[in-house]
């Protein structure tokens, strides 16, 4: 029967999986249908704003079908909500269907949340167990979990070096280090995170557009460090294609910024905001409050190693992303950050380049 269940709870994770960078700041979350080892509903939640995975799981279920609903156990990696949000609570709806038994992946961190959602099935007199591949669903949220448990996003570093360990030219100018399809690969993770950071000096010398342009995927809402407002405004990162913060000492008008319409990316206008910081304080830890106020769940650190060492220095990191291409040497030129990479999690080989994740424990 535990295998069973394993096997369910490996598909919620697979059909959640497939809206990764679609629902933030909502968790990903996928639920099953389940009578006499027959699914007969499936779901997840695909978009921010809309139904939920066990709403869609019930939607999917066949006229036919209906009736075995009340004889039926569900599978869901996350624990039902029990609050009014942008949908009714997913909890209510279970009771109303009289689903007699709930199986559940992991407990919902989420304040709101947090156990109630158990509570209100249990006290229905549903059989409610959880912890089922627990740690495959932490897993799967990690970046959900991070933001509600530390009140920060889940912060994702990520450079490209030589062999020999440099990122760029003495002068600052680019160097073309990984290869096409790596390049495709992060493309794919800007459309995984919800932002990007980059510092003055990226945003100066190489120019980027931030997007996620050769890669089908929504683009993450764009950062940059410019402490004195002065970058050209004929910068990509300023065309007004895509939400961009830039964080700086002088001007702030974050409070026009609409939530909602950020993490839909339809906030019409210019699409520029300013979010002053201060020199007092860790500029790092100024960026991590100021993107957890505005719900921003994740970011990827592509800035040059100075800022790269200061979230380093800082021991703000959970994942660090590094691509070296094997077969290229600069001699000299900008160092890549100093740090003790230890943590490895993953090692893939594209061609030249070698890709390495590690996670800070």
């Amino acid at each position: 029967m535990v295998k069973d269940y394993e096997a369910y709870m490996k598909r919620c994770l697979q059909l959640a999986s497939a809206a990764l960078g679609q629902v933030a700041p909502n968790p990903l979350v996928g639920a099953l249908l389940v009578h006499q080892g027959r699914i007969i509903g499936e779901g997840y939640h695909e978009k921010f704003g809309g139904p939920h995975a066990e709403v869609n799981c019930l939607t999917s279920v066949a006229e036919a079908d209906r009736k075995l609903i009340s004889e039926s156990t569900m599978f869901v990696s996350l624990e039902p909500c029990a609050h009014f949000g942008k949908t009714p609570p997913c909890a209510d709806r279970i009771i109303k269907e009289q689903i007699p038994h709930v199986v559940i992946g992991c407990r919902d961190p989420f304040p709101e949340v947090d156990g109630k959602g158990i509570e209100k099935m249990r006290a229905a007199g549903i059989d409610v167990e959880v912890g089922i591949l627990e740690k495959e669903c932490w897993e799967m949220n990690r970046r959900f979990f991070v933001f509600h448990t530390r009140h920060r996003p889940y912060i994702i570093l990520k450079w490209a070096q030589t062999s020999d360990g440099f990122m760029a030219n003495e002068d600052y100018s680019r160097l073309y280090i990984s290869n096409e399809l790596t390049n495709k690969v992060v493309h794919k993770w800007r459309s995984e995170e919800a932002s990007i950071l980059v510092g003055t000096r990226t945003a100066l010398f190489d120019d980027p557009e931030l997007s996620t342009r050769n890669w089908p995927g929504k683009n993450p809402i764009r950062l940059v460090i410019d402490m004195d407002l002065s970058l050209p405004t004929s910068l990509k990162l300023f065309n007004g294609e895509i939400p961009t913060i830039v964080f700086n000492q002088h001007r702030n008008n974050i409070e026009e910024l609409d939530h909602i319409k950020l993490f839909r990316q339809e906030h019409e206008g210019p699409n520029l905001f300013y979010y002053e910081v201060t020199k007092d304080s860790s500029l790092v830890h100024q960026i991590m409050n100021a993107l957890y106020h505005l719900k921003i769940q994740s970011v990827i650190v592509e800035g040059g190693a100075r800022i790269l060492q200061s979230f380093i220095e800082e021991d703000c990191w959970d994942e660090a992303r590094v691509i070296t291409n094997e077969e290229m040497k600069a001699g000299s030129g900008i160092a890549k950050p100093q740090w003790d990479a230890k943590g490895k999690t993953m090692k893939e080989k594209i061609n030249s380049d070698l890709i390495e994740i590690f996670r800070n424990r």
